[in-house]
């Protein structure tokens, strides 16, 4: 069959619009088809109705996911006619990036407007033998954290898997010939546990061999602590990794800092983390931004050991990255290191966060609250 032969009764075929409502967004505001909203399944069910030859798919999932394409024109083992008909029905990418930051450290942030002119940020971050993306799960945040530039606008929608996806291949084209992501982390904006019906097929997606082909053990979903969505979380998809943020080692101090708190608890969010490394065998990470003078006592740091010490466990300790609309501040570092000190006497292990891309912006949700909040430019509703 010759290249022509793929494109047979395409011009009479339907449009190919998506039949599944995959998202909260409002599909008919594109007039084309989001490509990375279809599973390789679904994408196949569309070639076979529009009469395309069934490898097409795999040729064009490569160019997707390891060839880098930015368009369809550039995938040049898909007849001419072909790449036109993708072209007119489906869209590779829907986001613009609006802003585009690298730091002295090499860590770069991208702000991307989405079809409904809502804005989401994707970091990536380099370290010498490993490149981590960072993505946002919502546009904004529910969770109330007080110390977060995240949640200060308000949640206003979940993300679509082809909005989860599309972070990752825009940081990957960011990248030189030489270089591969090798680490995913669900920690930019929004709870990712509010969205796992969208999440965890884009994770699925780029932990398949014919996706980005990133690790299950590479991927790490970090979490407020909602407790039944941790346990659903150890059920499906691959055993990725859970961090939860703790920020406080006592439900009053918590529950000021994490409002959601009053509604759940330290105690049930540590009995579904217990669950989920019952249920998957994978060691729960717990995140403590350090405030100063709120939350970096030696107190705290020997209530923190309590509540840790018998558990398997990794405390990731973040200094405060400073916002200006937040009234925090990083402790000191002899503080930072006598509140270490007594989490690895109480045999805790623990690691400091280094701290990354601070001349661009790079704390969570720190780029998009700055366009948002622009004297030019209306807050969306």
């Amino acid at each position: 069959m010759s290249s022509a032969d793929d494109m047979s009764n395409n011009h009479q075929s339907k449009s190919c619009q998506s039949s599944n409502d995959q998202s909260d967004a409002d599909a008919s505001m594109s007039p084309r088809q989001h490509l990375l909203e279809l599973s390789r399944e679904e994408l196949r069910s569309r070639f076979e109705q529009a009469s395309i030859r069934r490898h097409r798919v795999g040729q064009l999932r490569r160019w997707v996911f390891a060839g880098r394409a930015r368009g369809f024109e550039e995938m040049t083992d898909l007849p001419v006619e072909l790449r036109e008909q993708l072209g007119r029905d489906y869209q590779l990418f829907e986001s613009e990036i609006v802003d585009h930051r690298i730091a002295s450290d090499r860590t770069e942030k991208l702000l991307l407007k989405l079809r409904d002119g809502h804005l989401i940020e994707t970091v990536v971050m380099r370290e010498p033998r490993r490149t981590t993306v960072c993505i946002s799960s919502q546009v904004g945040c529910a969770m109330g954290c007080v110390f977060c530039a995240s949640g200060l606008l308000g949640v206003k929608r979940n993300l679509t898997r082809g909005e989860i996806l599309e972070q990752v291949l825009r940081a990957d084209r960011l990248l030189d010939d030489d270089e591969r992501l090798t680490n995913l982390v669900v920690m930019g904006v929004g709870e990712p546990l509010a969205n796992l019906k969208n999440l965890v097929p884009a994770l699925e997606e780029l932990n398949a061999s014919d996706g980005l082909a990133i690790g299950a053990r590479r991927i790490t979903v970090s979490t407020v602590g909602l407790p039944e969505k941790i346990i659903e979380l150890s059920h499906v998809g691959p055993s990725w990794n859970l961090a939860v943020s703790l920020h406080a080692p006592n439900d009053e101090l918590r529950s000021q800092l994490v409002p959601v708190n009053k509604s759940t608890g330290i105690d049930a969010i540590l009995a579904a983390a217990d669950k989920f490394f019952e249920n998957t065998g994978r060691r729960i990470t717990y995140e403590y931004v350090l405030l100063g003078g709120v939350n970096d006592g030696v107190e705290h740091a020997r209530e923190l050991s309590a509540l840790l010490s018998g558990r398997v466990a990794h405390v990731n300790l973040i200094p405060m990255n400073g916002v200006s609309e937040l009234p925090f501040a990083a402790p000191s570092d002899p503080q930072t290191d006598r509140f270490v000190g007594i989490l690895r006497e109480a045999g805790v292990v623990v690691t400091v966060r280094k701290r990354k891309g601070a001349d661009i912006d790079a704390a969570c949700g720190q780029l998009r609250l700055n366009r948002e909040t622009d004297s030019q430019l209306p807050v969306l509703n």
